[in-house]
């Protein structure tokens, strides 16, 4: 450490009396000490002063070199990492910006949110890059901003951060391919994607992610074999079902208390036809959603609705094998649906709808679906 103290005041001393050509000296040879060897976090803050103060006194070039030798330094000094990424020149600040893994979110966001657009694209190019961050990139960020960090596997996106994306993927192919095609992308903001997608852009992702593209039109099309309703629409008991919620639907008393205190009597057809009524979705998508193992149909379906989370929960346990379902799996579910939007829901049953009138289908009124919220 007196080694350390004792360069600092002799560096200290050339910065007051030296030339520029001492001053550039004196810093590479701080930094060479530096990156070379190994010390404690006191003689890094140490160094971190003697660099930091040289950097003040070198021109930008040089500034660039030194960006780049500390950017690949696991030890450099927070200071002076810190300093060099908040550079207005791009040269300077891009290769800390890129590879250093000495700057925190707090620092990574204050650059996207102050800086060129230079700045944004050299963030979205780290290996790694917290929710926090992206939000900022994808909000601020240009379409190249943009497209990169889609394209990158390591950056991590918030629910709102996606949501952001998948608007402005609109009439852009590219962002649209590049978001489509990324693993942790959930289904529903997969199917709100392709929704507003070109058809070539859904051509694409047929191939390229047939299995969610599969797990999609699984959940639009007509019920078949597997899953089928507890009493059968052929049933008598469905169509007595059927005409007294239709009327109730018809003189205006049917609503989300309706529907609740029907899941709570395990009344299924009275469920699944009131839902099909004040949702304009077919019974059979109905069907699915309030049986399908993966509840997030439901979940979507409830959000767009605009049902409080109680109703939603007697909804999941109409649909559960033996009317049952853990804590853990209940307090999942909670989670999942307090992060659902319903302008996004309401989006995802519009979807449903497109692919349901595409195959003629109708609701358990005889209409064609138009999407109403009662």
């Amino acid at each position: 450490m007196n080694g350390a103290k004792s360069l600092l005041q002799d560096l200290d001393d050339a910065i007051a009396r030296g030339t520029d050509e001492s001053r550039a000296k004196a810093l590479w040879h701080a930094t060479d000490i530096l990156i070379t060897g190994r010390y404690s976090d006191d003689e890094i803050s140490t160094f971190g002063e003697v660099i930091g103060r040289l950097a003040e006194e070198i021109e930008v070039a040089a500034r660039a070199q030194l960006s780049e030798l500390m950017a690949a330094c696991d030890h450099a000094p927070l200071n002076v990492i810190e300093k060099l990424a908040l550079d207005d020149e791009i040269e300077v600040a891009g290769p800390v910006l890129r590879e250093s893994n000495r700057l925190d979110e707090k620092m990574l966001v204050e650059s996207a949110l102050t800086k060129s657009q230079s700045h944004l694209l050299a963030i979205a190019q780290r290996k790694s890059i917290g929710e926090a961050v992206t939000d900022v990139l994808v909000k601020r960020g240009n379409q190249e901003v943009v497209t990169s960090v889609a394209r990158n596997d390591g950056a991590r996106f918030s629910g709102s951060g996606l949501l952001h994306m998948v608007r402005r993927a609109e009439g852009d192919s590219i962002l649209a391919e590049q978001l489509g095609l990324r693993k942790d992308v959930p289904r529903h903001i997969f199917q709100q994607l392709i929704s507003k997608a070109s058809e070539d852009v859904r051509r694409r992702l047929e191939t390229e992610r047939p299995e969610m593209m599969a797990q999609i039109q699984s959940s639009v099309t007509e019920l078949t074999g597997d899953l089928q309703s507890k009493f059968g629409p052929s049933s008598r008991s469905y169509f007595v079902a059927k005409r007294v919620v239709t009327t109730q639907y018809r003189q205006g008393n049917l609503n989300q208390d309706s529907i609740s205190n029907y899941a709570r009597q395990h009344r299924f057809d009275e469920v699944q036809i009131g839902l099909s009524l004040l949702s304009s979705l077919p019974v059979d998508v109905i069907e699915r959603a309030l049986m399908d193992r993966n509840r997030e149909m439901i979940l979507v379906l409830c959000k767009a609705l605009d049902f409080s989370w109680d109703t939603t929960m007697s909804l999941l346990f109409l649909g559960a094998k033996d009317h049952l379902i853990t804590a853990r799996e209940l307090q999942d579910n909670e989670r999942e649906y307090g992060r659902l939007k319903i302008e996004t829901s309401r989006s995802i049953l519009k979807f449903y709808q497109s692919r349901k009138n595409g195959a003629g289908a109708e609701t358990v009124t005889g209409r064609q679906p138009e999407f109403q919220v009662h």
